[in-house]
């Protein structure tokens, strides 16, 4: 007995061969779309699975440090132009202190500078201004007023206590006059590592003085 023709509810009669066809082709054609959009997702996945366990194979640990820069021939070169510039050793080099930066910022007064990175989290740095005075060193520190003295391998000293909030973080300073010439410790690190290092200095600053008399 031959099957009747199914009937559409959409068209309200048997379709035509024509019909029933075109439908069939667009069903598989829903059907393998489905399937490249599955397959498409499996493949992201497998490829995230795959990064993932490269990532986690990969051995890591801390990265080397940034080795620091040696101000001596860049101060010798300062030396030449503006006058002795000093060149302080690098403090508690053992604990991981480096010189982060070291350059001559010209200007009036040109100064030399040179940045002090300890293994902690502050910095300090130390600042020679040519022909400069305390004026200089209050324009470098926000003009911010000395707040006291301190006596340091025979070297007098201002002290700075100095509002690191708009000041680069800076929260204390050193200043003295060395002949012509200023010189400024100043930076995040406490007042005993800023005193350690303008002892450090001493003798060049001593140096300095009777250059310059």
């Amino acid at each position: 007995m031959a099957r009747e023709p199914r009937i559409v509810a959409e068209l309200g009669r048997p379709e035509t061969p024509e019909e029933t066809a075109a439908r069939k082709a667009a069903n598989s054609k829903a059907y393998r779309e489905s399937q490249n959009i599955r397959n498409l997702v499996i493949a992201l996945v497998a490829t995230l699975a795959i990064v993932l366990v490269i990532v986690w194979a990969v051995p890591r640990g801390e990265p080397a440090p940034r080795p620091g820069i040696d101000p001596e021939p860049i101060a010798e070169v300062a030396s030449e132009t503006y006058g002795t510039a000093i060149v302080p050793p690098v403090p508690g080099e053992e604990e991981g202190w480096r010189v982060n930066q070291a350059q001559v910022e010209p200007g009036a007064p040109a100064s030399w500078n040179i940045v002090y990175v300890p293994g902690d989290e502050s910095f300090l740095r130390f600042s020679q201004g040519f022909d400069a005075d305390a004026t200089w060193a209050a324009q470098r520190l926000g003009g911010t007023a000395p707040s006291g003295e301190v006596d340091i391998a025979g070297i007098t000293w201002q002290t700075y206590d100095v509002n690191p909030d708009g000041n680069a973080n800076v929260s204390y300073a050193l200043g003295t006059q060395a002949g012509a010439d200023h010189v400024l410790l100043y930076g995040s690190s406490t007042p005993e590592k800023t005193a350690e290092v303008a002892e450090l200095i001493a003798p060049q600053l001593l140096e300095l003085m009777k250059e310059q008399e």
